[in-house]
């Protein structure tokens, strides 16, 4: 059986595609952090944990017992929201052949999208993972009141030198609590040009901003494999989970987990 459990009710085909699609479409639309983070896999909804190796992770050897020093192995979390669906708007719609109202679909897809953004940036103490903001050890830059001048520039052009300094070459990402990216909607007079594109063309377009951030916040990482990225067991999908009152509930649901394997590819503006 599939522990989806698609294969407990009788929903066509293009039941579940329409499903499908919405929960695709939507999550897409909404999830910030698989912008700029590579992923790593999907490896399967029977993966329950993955390692993750610090940059300088190495093996030794001792008496013919070889261990990776460096390396930590972490549980891929599940995460999941639920839905319902009524049966009469179901049966409704097979009658008239009209389009079935998906807005609960969409509304639990946009939460899970940001159940897994927050997972990203604050990781979770209860599952003992850190998020981009909250990674021991990650580098930090005082912020400049970027409401002024060319402040916010200058902060940005700060990270990309103290990342080169360090050998980080690559991808470089601006994340922004909204509040901080409409800041940067300032014209330059003497540019032509706002600070959002100039700070956008110095990073090739990899600037974003997340509601789950809040307010007053930013972080700017270099987000190459080799530094970070995105372990993903199970990918985000919809399987059915039980009858209420005759009425269809069901979850959408994932496995993921960040993998920070350098610190210093994190830079916390504060």
């Amino acid at each position: 059986m599939d522990f989806l459990a698609r294969d407990t009710v009788d929903f066509s085909s293009d039941f579940w595609k329409e499903i499908d699609s919405t929960v695709v479409d939507t999550v897409k639309k909404n999830l910030i952090g698989r912008r700029f983070l590579s992923l790593h896999g999907p490896l399967g909804a029977g993966a329950t944990s993955i390692h993750i190796d610090n940059i300088d992770a190495a093996q030794e050897e001792k008496d013919g017992v070889v261990k990776t020093v460096g390396r930590r192995y972490v549980e891929l979390p599940q995460l999941h929201e639920d839905f319902t669906i009524y049966w009469r708007d179901i049966e409704h719609s097979e009658m008239t052949d009209q389009p079935l109202d998906l807005s609960k679909a969409i509304m639990a897809a946009q939460a899970l999208a940001q159940k897994e953004d927050r997972l990203i940036f604050f990781g979770d103490e209860f599952l003992g993972l850190e998020g981009l903001f909250t990674a021991e050890g990650a580098s930090k830059i005082s912020r400049s009141d970027w409401t002024v001048g060319e402040n916010a520039f200058t902060d940005v052009v700060s990270a990309i030198a103290q990342f080169q300094s360090k050998s980080l070459i690559g991808r470089y990402s601006l994340i922004l609590s909204p509040d901080m990216y409409y800041k940067l909607y300032r014209l330059q007079p003497s540019l032509g040009m706002t600070e959002e594109e100039r700070i956008r063309k110095i990073l090739n377009g990899h600037i974003y901003s997340s509601p789950v951030l809040g307010e007053g916040k930013a972080v700017m990482v270099c987000a190459e494999p080799q530094y970070m990225d995105l372990a993903v067991g199970k990918d985000i999908e919809t399987g059915y989970l039980e009858t209420t009152d005759f009425n269809h509930v069901f979850r959408i649901v994932e496995t993921v987990a960040l993998r920070i394997k350098c610190k210093d590819a994190i830079i916390i503006f504060e």
